[in-house]
């Protein structure tokens, strides 16, 4: 007999939602991935097709996280578990 597990985790990969919540997934640990300061500064929106969108909420912090997108995209990928996340774009929206 399969532990619950093990059954809901092939449930997952058969419907074929398994991607749909990786990348729920990058939404939920954006916090721990980026850290405290980053955070404070940014809100997860969506992710589509491999990208996540992020508010922020000035200009310059924009521009400082567009430097440092390759290492926030290995965080993610590594706070997940799975390279889901190829880009990520930064909105500035007054929040």
């Amino acid at each position: 007999m399969k532990h619950l597990k093990e059954a809901i985790k092939e449930a997952i990969d058969d419907v074929g939602i398994k991607s749909a919540l990786n990348q729920e997934a990058a939404i939920i640990h954006w916090g721990e991935a980026v850290g405290e300061a980053v955070s404070s500064v940014t809100e997860a929106e969506r992710v589509e097709s491999g990208t996540l969108t992020i508010k922020v909420k000035t200009a310059a912090w924009r521009q400082e996280l567009q430097m440092q997108k390759e290492e926030i995209i290995n965080k993610i990928n590594k706070e997940i578990g799975t390279k889901v996340i190829r880009e990520i774009r930064f909105i500035w929206v007054k929040m």
